[in-house]
């Protein structure tokens, strides 16, 4: 019982500190927070947070790493269904999906102050995916055309995702991934369909 009870306040505590932390991060640059500031705004003391993190760039890492593990559950399924169920439109529902459930998280790696190198580790891990997919709808184009295509799209992906996340998350993730694949399919043809 005792290990449960200790493992219940373990979560607590790094779910407060977690919560703090985005908080603050949503605001200033990772440099520019302290332990202490961290501690005050979780409701902790110092011995606590550390404990737990050697600092707060150990906090990030392991946030990251965190959300990196979630996206690869998220991913497995995927890499085990039939190839034509791989569409770009069920591939975008599935990662904004997971990022609507990690909202705060978002403010680690898509807000002003995010951290861009694991967002692009994000982008890498749903990569062959999505270069599978690409080849298997544009017949005949080279790979190298492709990866370019990848590039680009996925750059494009990030910057919606941040105008999703600055405007309060407001469409639904099937909404977001409708609008993601009809951007990467159909380029500015696509606003001729939003027109109403």
């Amino acid at each position: 019982m005792k290990n449960v009870t200790n493992n219940r306040r373990t979560r607590v505590t790094r779910l407060l500190i977690r919560r703090a932390f985005t908080e603050l991060l949503r605001k200033k640059p990772i440099q520019d927070i302290s332990v202490k500031e961290l501690c005050e705004r979780a409701g902790i003391n110092r011995g606590t947070f550390y404990a737990h993190y050697t600092d707060i760039y150990a906090l990030r890492d392991a946030i990251e790493e965190e959300m990196l593990c979630e996206f690869r559950t998220l991913l497995t399924p995927m890499a085990e269904a039939d190839a034509e169920a791989r569409t770009p439109l069920r591939i975008a529902e599935a990662v904004f999906r997971c990022l609507k459930e990690n909202a705060d998280l978002c403010a680690v790696t898509l807000g002003e102050y995010g951290d861009k190198k694991f967002a692009l580790r994000l982008i890498d891990l749903g990569r062959d995916f999505c270069l599978e997919t690409y080849a298997r709808l544009f017949r005949g184009v080279p790979k190298r055309q492709i990866e370019y295509f990848y590039a680009f799209a996925s750059a494009g992906c990030i910057a919606l995702l941040q105008k999703w996340l600055s405007d309060g998350m407001r469409e639904s993730t099937e909404e977001l991934a409708a609008m993601a694949e009809g951007i990467i399919l159909h380029g500015a043809g696509f606003l001729y369909g939003a027109e109403h």
